[in-house]
């Protein structure tokens, strides 16, 4: 690993957990989405997160280089079922088939992928005084 390397693993799990706040935001935002392009009610979204292997000179030594984005998937939980007949897209029995997404759920979420960030960032911070104290003792 480079002098940089820290930076690099910091940078990819700021650039991950961004993503995952962003497909929280989308999942918020269509909680109440009932019509989609593909028919039916909006679907969870998730990220799907892998670790990122260095590829060392020495064999057996392998370290993790960060996170990276496998995909985004579709949560395939049922939708909920909510009694409201008046509803454009109320079925003949009165029931709506609404998004499977659950508030509290992504509340919960949003703070896990919030307190990975600043903690990539904490990383980050830290690794940039480290560099600058270095230079000092170069002086």
């Amino acid at each position: 690993m480079g002098i940089f390397g820290s930076f690099d693993i910091s940078a990819s799990g700021l650039t991950a957990n961004r993503l995952w706040m962003d497909v929280i935001a989308s999942n918020i935002a269509n909680a109440q989405t009932t019509r989609t392009p593909e028919g039916g009610p909006y679907r969870r979204r998730e990220v799907v997160f892998s670790t990122r292997v260095a590829e060392t000179s020495q064999p057996g030594l392998e370290g993790g280089q960060g996170v990276r984005v496998v995909g985004i998937v579709e949560d395939q939980s049922p939708p909920q079922l909510v009694y409201d007949p008046d509803h454009p897209d109320a079925r003949e029995d009165g029931y709506v088939e609404m998004p499977n997404v659950n508030a509290v759920t992504e509340m919960v979420d949003m703070l896990v992928a919030s307190r990975a960030y600043e903690a990539n960032a904490a990383a980050m911070e830290a690794a940039k005084a480290m560099l600058g104290r270095a230079l000092d003792i170069l002086r």
